[in-house]
């Protein structure tokens, strides 16, 4: 099993920017799919974006297309999520997470766009905040 840790929240004020990092230890291949997911108060865990780390597909949601954008570095241990034109409804805390499965294709856009059940490894979050 992974250990993920998230860094990078924060407070910033609508219209900003904000980079998330999460750094994973533990992998045992260079092919897990990962991701972001996120949890505002009083409403369910949803997805965010994640990537593949079999064949580079990327999924973002509906709600964050255009603004942020999803990458991996350091043999794909590392992965970043980079948050432009933030608003209030970015809010939440943002968990990063991991599967062992090699999750390719349109496959991972329906893993990703739930609340992520299909991920077994996951960060404790770190709080967003979009506030003037």
């Amino acid at each position: 099993q992974l250990q993920l840790v998230e860094s990078g929240g924060g407070l910033v004020q609508p219209g900003g920017s904000l980079r998330l990092s999460c750094a994973g230890s533990g992998f045992t291949s260079d092919r897990y799919a990962m991701g972001w997911f996120r949890q505002a108060p009083g409403k369910e865990r949803e997805g965010v974006s994640c990537i593949s780390g079999s064949d580079g597909h990327i999924y973002y949601a509906d709600s964050v297309k255009g603004r942020f954008t999803i990458s991996r570095e350091n043999a794909k241990k590392t992965v970043s999520l980079q948050m432009n034109s933030l608003t209030a409804e970015d809010t939440a805390v943002y968990y990063c997470a991991a599967t062992s499965f090699m999750v390719t294709g349109g496959f991972l856009d329906v893993y990703c766009s739930g609340a992520g059940s299909e991920f077994d490894s996951w960060g404790q979050g770190t709080q967003v905040t979009v506030s003037s």
